[in-house]
């Protein structure tokens, strides 16, 4: 019998089954052959080669020691043919992804990061940016702590660095939600490299007089990086959704807490300019510009290309749908590609799993709820609301526990006009009108009663084709709210 770097694990311990107790006493790494999704992803398919990677040692020790072994508990002589030449790297995508794990979980106890990179060169030629999201996803699934992931994430970038450099950096055409976002991230690598620009070299000391000169330019681009809010909006509000449907929930989670991170660090850079705050300014600036391009880096480099492989070309016209609604941050969209009506609305169409236990819900213009579920809401919401249709007859009303002001069933049907004392009926009127003649859209009164403050306002209703259909009335009792100041973050239950 003969070993060498390309037998195959799966078969000595077919063959020899004592090994495994053997290689897990060889090598604390491979003590996780025991674990049976190990075996039938890692050990059903690697050589010994390749576990030696795996346990980072060399194969010519790994292959005597087993040889010898052999030989002592059954008396077969083996031979070690170390001429052979290792394998390639593992390509079965459910041992590639055993094997990403195993490197990240080793990489959060502290593991050194050349030697995992080094394991990951010899077992995994390159890695998909898919590979990677469906990796961080099953290590949350398994109980790795989302804030875990996000902690590191910048090291396991690292890890894959070179793999990732590799990559063909997605493209698009003009007019493209992706091709939009891309033309967004030039723009700001420009306004962080002007940012950059005004100021002092790393580690220089930020003067007074300096300052003086660079305050009003540092406000500036700092207001120019506000618009990065839309583009992570843009993600949060559409990529990442349709990328959960498809069962990629955990990358999404992760970049999203980073997002905060910079929105937080973007607000303590504009406190420290204000102040300001010479001796912390620059340190937090390079941060959070620093924080910025590696957002772009993962976004190129996994996101984007991730995205393009998981969701179709509805889902990207849904994506195109709701970046109308948020805006866009520095450019404007091509025309290259603009989606048809027939797959706009293919797009925008929700599946039924999406409603959860809702049954046979309402298909509402977003989304969609049950009767009872529409019912609930109505009745729970801080505010009383009265509809009157088109005709100006009284349709509805919330019956909300505390009402404003009281509503009988008797109005139900009955003309809004006699719903009101005749010293108001002609405000009521001369509204109605307004609206229904599309001259005014919007009416609203404040008044002090019984102790409250309450805003009334009134809203024409109007169809997809400007037709009026209306007239929602809501009022609230604003007394509490008049009275709020500062901010209020944390959760107080007592």
């Amino acid at each position: 019998m003969t070993i060498g770097p390309r037998t195959k694990i799966d078969d000595l311990l077919k063959t020899h089954p004592f090994l495994l107790d053997f290689l897990a006493g060889f090598n604390p790494k491979f003590e996780k052959l025991r674990n049976p999704i190990l075996r039938r992803t890692i050990g059903k398919v690697a050589n010994l080669g390749q576990v030696a990677a795996f346990g980072d040692m060399k194969v010519e020790p790994l292959a005597d020691a087993i040889a010898a072994e052999i030989q002592k508990r059954t008396g077969q002589k083996v031979d070690v043919d170390a001429s052979a030449k290792d394998a390639a790297p593992l390509n079965t995508r459910d041992a590639r992804l055993e094997v990403l794990k195993d490197i990240i979980r080793d990489l959060h106890a502290g593991g050194d990061l050349e030697l995992l990179k080094k394991r990951f060169s010899e077992l995994i030629k390159d890695v998909a940016p898919a590979e990677i999201s469906e990796m961080e996803q099953k290590l949350i699934e398994e109980g790795m702590p989302e804030e875990e992931v996000k902690r590191l994430c910048d090291i396991h970038v690292q890890v894959f660095k070179e793999s990732l450099e590799d990559q063909a950096a997605p493209k698009s055409v003009p007019g493209h939600p992706l091709h939009t976002l891309l033309a967004e991230n030039r723009a700001l690598e420009r306004i962080v490299a002007d940012f950059k620009a005004f100021l002092p070299a790393a580690g220089a000391p930020l003067s007074s007089e300096k300052f003086g000169e660079i305050k009003g330019a540092l406000e500036l681009k700092l207001g120019a990086l506000d618009e990065v809010e839309k583009h992570y909006l843009k993600k949060e509000n559409q990529l990442f959704p349709l990328l959960e449907a498809k069962g990629v929930g955990g990358p999404s989670k992760v970049m999203w807490a980073i997002h905060d991170d910079i929105r937080a660090h973007l607000k303590e850079l504009s406190k420290k300019i204000a102040e300001p705050d010479l001796t912390g300014l620059v340190p937090a600036a390079e941060k959070v510009m620093a924080e910025i391009l590696d957002m772009i880096y993962k976004e190129e480099k996994i996101l984007f290309p991730m995205s393009l492989e998981t969701l179709d070309e509805s889902a990207w016209a849904r994506v195109k749908k709701g970046e109308e609604e948020i805006g866009y941050a520095w450019v404007e969209p091509g025309q290259g590609w603009m989606p048809s009506e027939s797959l706009t609305e293919e797009g925008m169409k929700i599946p039924a799993a999406a409603y959860g236990k809702t049954a046979e819900p309402l298909r509402l213009g977003v989304g969609g709820l049950s009767l009872e579920q529409v019912d609930l809401i109505l009745k729970n919401l801080p505010i009383d609301i009265s509809f009157v249709d088109e005709a100006d007859t009284v349709s509805y009303y919330s019956d909300t526990k505390d009402r404003i002001f009281p509503r009988t069933p008797g109005v139900i049907g009955r003309a809004v006009q006699n719903c009101h004392p005749p010293k108001s009926v002609h405000l009521v009127k001369e509204i109605l009108k307004a609206f229904r003649e599309g001259k005014k859209d919007a009416a609203e009164f404040w008044i002090e009663t019984k102790g409250k403050f309450v805003h009334i306002r009134y809203f024409a209703l109007r169809d997809a084709r400007g037709r009026y259909r209306g007239c929602l009335e809501v009022s609230q009792d604003v007394t509490e709210i008049r009275r709020l100041a500062g901010e209020k973050r944390l959760l107080d239950w007592k």
